[in-house]
């Protein structure tokens, strides 16, 4: 018999505790936490061990439907919310809706048969679906969906599964509606029975609102035909209530004046930092890098090196936007709030399953001015919604009107670019008091980040990240006169107001709290995360690179230059980079213009710029033409399989282009038309070719 010695013994008790702890990694320790529940939880008061069983969850509420979402920039959460509401009042359908990450979906085959699941999903960038949707549309559409095994049969196993979907999509992308179609098909490919055609509506079209109307009132009339439901007259049921606390001010400790989550109330920010959870970055540098008479264009180095915040020459910044004070003004006055702006209130959900957007408790100047989205578009809907509570029976008649007369809408308020609050402005100028401040923050999308391309090279920076941002306005004409201005390129052009030494930013005539809540983004800070993104140069610097990008488009491209000359500089072979840039006028708006030749002395003849400029002369010259003159170094560099890039507007440039290096690849290969089609779309396929494009 083997005998072991004190050593032995202690080198075989380590092995076995080590495998125990390794084979149950995951299940009783080391458990990986969302890196996003500390942040959300406190933001939006949600309780500690929630479930992730979406049975469960409606089980336990007594849902009769859910409303599941993917969202990006928070319109396919509004229909969802708008879904529910409108299922509840009009059919008494009780039900929920539902983030798409904050429920698991293994056990979708014993979803009930009689209950409804409607899907509500956004394509993003490249046919790829929003963040919070990415498990789900894999797991879907993956070909191994494996479920629990306790529902329906094999092979058909969500044949009890009810369903109806939406998508929200951009007709200039390639893969126009890509997630809902195939999430489509996946379902019904997996027996789930689908009770009305799919609706999309269409954002490069401008049809986004009227296309989601015109795809409910049939498919509502659907569902009650097979679900045997009775409609009813429909009625405003607030989802949240909201309470006026006369026991606390805005100077106690405990109220939420705009800070996003409970670290921040406390004063202890700290990672990780996401769309959930902002960096509050110090600006270590801001400068216009043109200013015309419309136009004015901003550069600004955000500091990330107190964070973890890490990102890579391609990526997106995020910047958490302020109202404007003269909108937030206009908001709280025309409800009759302004001498309450800083009352204190507790917003709650009167339904288990009802999420409140904001951190309360709060007052109505910090929900207004900091989480509510008061200068966005208007829904004919919400403007009928509100006809009800409007100051005399003059004013119901009208928003009655605009609520129900699409092309009514469309001449005075779509047309327009009007907010809610102009609308009710222009409908009256009576106070509208009878108005609840629930069906504001229930009607209302939450204020969103906007993103912006990076346009530094992580390389070279890898602590400051660059922003480059055309400060927006829309001039509308008419007898009424509106002016539309960007909600947070003008909040960053006040910053830079502010770090050149104004004492009272007022861009365009707006003015914003730039210090933040309680001053806490004092000395010129702003609210950022980083959103990684697909657009990336090759991993192999030899390889040749061509950029088209026009305007604002040339953003990333700066960083994608900074890194090839840094790479020169330490001696690598960087291979040849062409650049296609347009603006206006060389003397007016040309980006960056001295440092493309400073780009040029480091990468020498690998660095080529081609110019379009479409103001210089009577002749308008745009990159599409250049690209065209360019045709045989353009093929040849693709064919030694070179990336083609495209930064800018979806809409024209973006579609003309990929139009244009079609022709480009059918002259010089000698093939067709349809082929050098099918040569680009492969490209796309393969990640030759890359967009990073908005409408």
């Amino acid at each position: 018999m083997v005998q072991l010695d004190t050593l032995d013994l202690i080198v075989l008790v380590a092995l076995v505790v080590g495998t125990a702890a390794y084979l149950t990694k995951g299940t009783y320790w080391g458990i990986p936490k969302d890196p996003y529940a500390a942040s959300f939880a406190n933001a939006n008061g949600a309780k500690a061990g929630k479930t992730r069983n979406i049975l469960e969850k409606l089980d336990e509420s007594g849902k009769d439907a859910v409303v599941f979402y993917g969202s990006q920039t928070g319109t396919a959460e509004d229909y969802a919310s708008r879904l529910a509401k409108e299922a509840s009042s009009r059919f008494g359908l009780k039900t929920m809706v539902a983030d798409l990450e904050d429920y698991d979906y293994e056990n979708l085959d014993a979803f009930p048969e009689d209950k409804l699941a409607i899907f509500v999903l956004a394509t993003y960038g490249e046919g790829e679906p929003t963040d919070n949707a990415v498990d789900f549309f894999e797991f879907i559409t993956g070909p191994d969906v494996s479920f629990s095994g306790d529902g329906a049969a094999e092979g058909q196993p969500l044949a009890n599964m009810k369903f109806v979907a939406f998508g929200l999509g951009n007709n200039t992308y390639e893969h126009y509606q890509a997630v809902v179609r195939k999430v489509n098909d996946a379902l019904i490919k997996l027996g789930a029975q689908r009770i009305s055609a799919a609706g999309e509506g269409d954002d490069g079209a401008g049809t986004m609102e009227e296309d989601f109307l015109a795809w409910k009132e049939p498919m509502w009339t659907e569902l009650a035909a097979k679900m045997n439901l009775e409609e009813r007259e429909a009625v405003y049921e607030p989802t949240f209530g909201v309470t006026e606390r006369e026991d606390l001010s805005a100077d106690t400790s405990e109220v939420y004046v705009g800070e996003p989550n409970k670290n921040h109330l406390e004063g202890k920010s700290k990672g990780p930092y996401n769309s959930h959870n902002p960096y509050i970055a110090p600006i270590v540098e801001s400068r216009e890098v043109f200013t015309v008479k419309d136009r004015n264009c901003l550069h600004m180095e955000i500091d990330v090196s107190g964070s973890n915040l890490t990102y890579q020459t391609g990526d997106h910044i995020a910047v958490w936007p302020t109202n404007a004070g003269k909108e937030v003004d206009r908001f709280l006055n025309i409800l009759g709030l302004s001498d309450r702006r800083h009352m204190v209130i507790s917003v709650k959900g009167l339904d288990s399953t009802a999420r409140v957007p904001f951190p309360t408790p709060t007052t109505y100047d910090a929900a207004v001015r900091y989480h509510m989205e008061i200068c966005g578009p208007v829904s004919r809907q919400f403007v009928a919604a509100l006809a009800v509570f409007a100051p005399d029976e003059g004013s119901k008649a009208e928003m009655a009107r605009l609520g129900s007369d699409k092309d009514y809408f469309k001449e005075k308020v779509s047309n327009q670019y009007l907010n809610i609050a102009q609308v009710l402005e222009r409908v009256s100028t009576a106070k509208w008091t009878n108005v609840p401040f629930s069906i504001m923050i229930e009607s209302i999308q939450k204020l969103q980040p906007r993103y912006y391309s990076i346009s530094s090279s992580s390389l070279v920076q890898k602590s400051k990240i660059s922003i480059t941002a055309v400060v927006e306005e829309i001039r509308v004409p008419g007898s009424t006169p509106n002016i539309v201005k960007g909600v947070t390129t003008n909040y960053l052009l006040a910053l830079k107001q502010k770090q050149h030494g104004a004492a009272d930013p007022d861009p365009h005539g707006l003015t914003y709290a730039i210090t933040g809540p309680r001053n806490k983004y004092d000395g010129c800070h702003v609210p950022v995360h980083v959103r990684h993104s697909n657009f990336k140069l090759p991993s192999d610097p030899s390889k040749p690179i061509i950029m088209v990008g026009p305007g604002s488009g040339v953003a990333p491209f700066r960083g994608f230059i900074q890194e090839r000359a840094a790479q020169a500089k330490a001696g690598e072979n960087v291979g040849k980079t062409i650049l296609f840039y347009g603006c206006r006028k060389p003397s007016e708006d040309f980006l960056y213009r001295d440092e493309w030749e400073m780009y040029k002395q480091a990468l020498g003849d690998s660095f080529e710029l081609f110019t379009a400029f479409s103001r210089e002369t009577d002749q308008k010259v745009y990159v599409q033409q250049r690209l065209l003159e360019q045709a045989a170094l353009v093929d040849e560099l693709l064919q030694k399989k070179g990336n083609f890039y495209v930064c800018g507007d979806a809409s024209n440039m973006a579609r003309e282009v990929s139009i244009v290096l079609s022709q480009i690849i059918s002259s010089q290969r000698g093939v067709s038309t349809e082929k050098g089609e099918e040569i680009v779309k492969s490209m796309r396929s393969s990640n030759q070719y890359q967009e990073d494009v908005w409408s």
